[in-house]
């Protein structure tokens, strides 16, 4: 399962405070309005022109029978990647694991490559508007979509923390959290899909609108790949 299928984040409740008489008392969190929700996350997302940082991906499962029926193995399950990403509006995003095993997803906004050294094997798929929504796009993507695609929550307003829920209920996750740090770069996503699976990913060494080559996302397979077009 690749990375194009999957992402974002944790969500806290309210906070408790702890009063003279030693009652506890817990105030809940204001919510956004899905209006006010949208405009946040554009507003946020529109302060990243580029973005490079390490990551860690973790997927876990959450509901086995729902797993077991959709085909997939122990191999897909519990297991942590890590990698280098690098994004870069409009459209251009970089994505390659380096451990435990290896694996290259690029694109200038046009077409997607998703490369396996190991298998000597690259995808090549249109980005079509169903790939061009999936999780891993989102911060390369057009913002101004996003309303489009997405119905955007933000539990609370005085935090940066978003679940998204796409409005295409086809795709194959069912919902989407990002969460931002104090310097505005996204810190952890939070994936629930369809699959039965959870899958985090926590972003580090994050750096935000630094200049990256424009050959870093072109991909051209190695002599003797093996290339699917799907």
């Amino acid at each position: 399962m690749s990375m194009l299928r999957k992402t974002v984040c944790a969500i806290t409740i309210g906070t408790a405070t702890l009063a003279p008489v030693m009652s506890t008392t817990v105030f809940a969190a204001t919510a956004a309005t899905e209006q006010q929700a949208t405009a946040n996350l554009v507003k946020q997302l529109s302060n990243i022109r580029s973005l490079t940082a390490n990551f860690e991906q973790t997927t876990k499962v959450t509901n086995p029978k729902a797993t077991q029926k959709k085909g997939l193995t122990a191999q897909h399950m519990n297991q942590t990647f890590k990698g280098v990403m690098k994004v870069a509006r409009p459209g251009k995003f970089y994505w390659e694991t380096s451990s435990p095993s290896k694996q290259t997803i690029a694109t200038t906004g046009k077409t997607v490559w998703i490369y396996d050294p190991d298998l000597q094997q690259a995808v090549r798929q249109s980005l079509d508007d169903q790939v061009a929504n999936t999780p891993a796009l989102l911060l390369s993507g057009n913002t101004s979509q996003i309303m489009q695609s997405y119905r955007v929550t933000q539990p609370n307003k005085a935090k940066t923390y978003y679940t998204l829920y796409p409005k295409n209920t086809d795709g194959v996750f069912e919902s989407l959290t990002i969460s931002f740090g104090a310097n505005k770069a996204p810190s952890l996503m939070i994936l629930q899909d369809s699959l039965g699976q959870t899958t985090n990913i926590k972003f580090s060494n994050v750096k935000l609108n630094t200049t990256i080559p424009a050959s870093t996302f072109n991909f051209t397979p190695p002599k003797g790949t093996d290339i699917i077009d799907q």
